[in-house]
């Protein structure tokens, strides 16, 4: 089967360059049949393809919502978990509960930041990493402290 450059080629060698006749009416009434169907067919198969591509994307928001609300949920029971367990160790043949303690920098909305503890995304927004790190180095920076925070460990 040919495709639409070679069927547009042999419906030009139907045609006298000279004259602009017509050497071989059935064949080139057959080559445009021919053309034609391809044209459709091709024309359909991306009709498909969008249907699919929108299919697709509908079924990968849905799961993005369901990511997202499982995601809140768990995050929402590991405080609650923390919370009441308020450190203390729990374990039984299917679960295994700890916590390690950690530091975050929490960052108060008036705080003052130097530029270099500033970093440049497509919004600004504080480098707190940068500023744990000063402020582990005991670096004061206004509006900024270490607050301990408990991270659960389920296994």
């Amino acid at each position: 089967m040919a495709n639409l450059y070679e069927i547009s080629q042999e419906m030009l060698a139907c045609i006298d360059a000279e004259t602009g006749e017509i050497i071989d009416v059935e064949k080139l009434s057959t080559l445009a049949m021919e053309r034609d169907t391809k044209i459709e067919n091709i024309a359909l198969w991306i009709k498909n393809l969008t249907a699919d591509m929108e299919a697709y994307k509908r079924e990968k928001d849905a799961f993005a919502e369901r990511e997202k609300a499982a995601k809140n949920k768990a995050e929402s029971l590991k405080r609650y978990l923390t919370e009441f367990l308020d450190g203390q160790k729990y374990s039984t043949e299917r679960v295994a509960i700890s916590f390690r303690n950690s530091k975050t920098v929490a960052i108060a909305e008036n705080a003052k930041l130097p530029e270099t503890y500033i970093r440049r995304k497509v919004t600004e927004e504080p480098d707190k990493t940068a500023i744990a790190a000063a402020l582990k180095a005991g670096e004061v920076i206004e509006g900024c402290e270490l607050v301990p925070n408990r991270s659960i460990q389920i296994k």
